[in-house]
């Protein structure tokens, strides 16, 4: 089995390979002046050449990037120039060329030009001595040129519709943008409404709190009054509902005084008509006493 090598080839030659395959019709005085352009597309048709698929996601890597510049339409070919340059420093240093450098790309020099050639020269032989080892097992599968066109086809509507959905995301990004931002604000008056919610609970909780202790007020007052009527119907009781009966019992109280102040007034004349009895007993007492000492002194 033969390996991958890449001797230096002549200009000749490198023209008809490349012509061959169909990457780019080359002149000799192309190569020995070869410019920026005619280097880039000679890259860009020998990716094409070597990965078809890889076209679109080039696309998708440059239509990224862009959306991150304020001038996308300044940076177009800058852009443009700088993934090429990063597709075909990595394809060469896969295929060992792993010296590629900018200036290559930008400032391309006729000796540098004709070997990096030489080493897409070599892959291409390579390639196609592998693919023609593979052609027996190929042809056993003869519909599979027509299913790989019909994936390629379906992986290039697919390209497609994530390409156009990239564009309707752009196109719906300032209303999504919009719609962040009133989301924003309604979380905000959320937030709002909460604390106003829970300083309103507090405001509740000392309002039921002066409410229950004006409640226990009524309850005290309303027991006041209940026992403040008991005593008034008490009161009441005793108060006398006609003027004529409370006139007959003040002077049935006045006679009853004046009875009093009588028997009060005859006890007080008998006490000292009494006293003054004792007082006469007393001295004839004393008389009888003085007179009977008198007759035991004999």
């Amino acid at each position: 089995m033969s390996s991958f090598s890449f001797p230096e080839r002549p200009a000749a030659e490198i023209i008809g390979a490349l012509a061959q395959v169909g990457i780019a019709a080359l002149k000799p005085e192309d190569l020995a002046n070869p410019s920026a352009d005619l280097v880039c597309t000679l890259y860009s048709n020998f990716l094409a050449f070597a990965d078809p698929l890889g076209e679109e996601s080039d696309i998708q890597i440059a239509f990224s990037a862009l959306e991150l510049l304020d001038n996308p339409d300044h940076h177009v070919d800058a852009i443009r120039t700088f993934n090429l340059y990063r597709k075909i420093k990595g394809m060469l240093a896969s295929i060992r060329f792993g010296s590629f450098n900018l200036r290559d790309l930008i400032k391309p020099d006729t000796k540098r030009t004709l070997q990096i050639l030489s080493t897409i020269v070599n892959f291409i032989y390579y390639r196609e001595e592998k693919l023609n080892m593979l052609q027996p097992i190929v042809d056993q599968f003869p519909a599979y040129e027509e299913r790989r066109a019909d994936l390629e086809a379906k992986i290039a509507e697919v390209n497609k519709l994530i390409l156009d959905h990239e564009v309707a995301r752009q196109m719906e990004e300032p209303a999504v943008q919009q719609l962040d931002a009133e989301v924003k604000d309604l979380r905000q008056t959320i937030q709002n409404y909460n604390k106003q919610q829970m300083s309103l609970k507090t405001m509740a909780k000392a309002l039921k709190e002066k409410t229950d202790a004006i409640n226990d007020k009524i309850s005290q007052a309303d027991f006041e009054l209940v026992k403040n009527a008991q005593e008034n119907s008490k009161l009441s009781s005793k108060i006398v509902q006609s003027p004529d009966k409370l006139q007959r019992a003040l002077e049935e109280k006045k006679s009853y005084r004046t009875e009093v102040k009588n028997s009060e007034r005859s006890a007080m004349q008998s006490v000292q008509e009494k006293t003054s009895t004792l007082e006469v007993y007393s001295k004839v007492h004393d008389k009888l006493t003085k007179h009977l000492s008198r007759m035991q002194a004999i």
